[in-house]
């Protein structure tokens, strides 16, 4: 796994598994070189990393393009560099996507227009890429407990009114949005390319 800063490499639980953790940004393509340069066999990517800025931050033009580079052009970066591993192993790629990939947001336009690119770009890339064999699917997580989300959750009238949009009334786990990548990577996915799974509870639909 990657983290952008040192910390979040130091302070990565890996819960008894077998996994390392190393810094990357994937703003920079050099960096992204160098990390799939080591690896000698890969079989499942997962692309991750994101950004966002609120109270309106993102209607300015710098930052608008700070959070596409990371969120859109980062994971285009990061398939790019990992392709022929994955084309070796007929792997799969699994990209988060956002329930703001099917609806935009009056505060976030940066973050909706990104994710709606991972969207189309998963598809793409599914239709593209099925040719080595390469599966391509994303998840859209919608309200999921995380540091993105601790101030809404903390915010009385905001946490109601989105639960009360939320058909099954609670918030997302990282482990729910877990769920649904791990089966996506599996062989029970084997004939799957191209989705891009909702996780939110039904918030899409209500």
């Amino acid at each position: 796994m990657t983290g952008l800063t040192d910390e979040e490499v130091s302070t990565f639980d890996a819960g008894g598994f077998n996994i390392s953790a190393v810094r990357l940004d994937v703003a920079d393509p050099s960096g992204i070189t160098a990390l799939a340069a080591r690896f000698e066999r890969l079989d499942i990517l997962v692309n991750c990393a994101g950004i966002i800025s609120r109270d309106e931050r993102e209607y300015s033009p710098e930052e608008f393009q700070k959070v596409v580079d990371v969120n859109l052009n980062g994971t285009m970066r990061m398939c790019a560099a990992c392709r022929p591993l994955l084309a070796v192993t007929r792997g799969c790629i699994v990209n988060i996507a956002s329930m703001l990939s099917f609806f935009g947001s009056g505060t976030v336009p940066a973050y909706s227009a990104s994710k709606g690119g991972v969207a189309q770009l998963t598809k793409s890339l599914a239709i593209g890429w099925s040719q080595h064999g390469i599966r391509v699917n994303a998840v859209a997580p919608g309200w999921i407990e995380t540091a993105f989300t601790e101030s809404l959750r903390q915010n009385p009238t905001r946490n109601r009114q989105l639960m009360e949009r939320t058909p099954m009334g609670r918030w997302g786990t990282p482990a729910d949005v877990a769920g649904a990548v791990a089966f996506l990577c599996s062989n029970q996915a084997a004939f799957i390319t191209g989705v891009v799974l909702p996780v939110d509870g039904g918030y899409s639909i209500a």
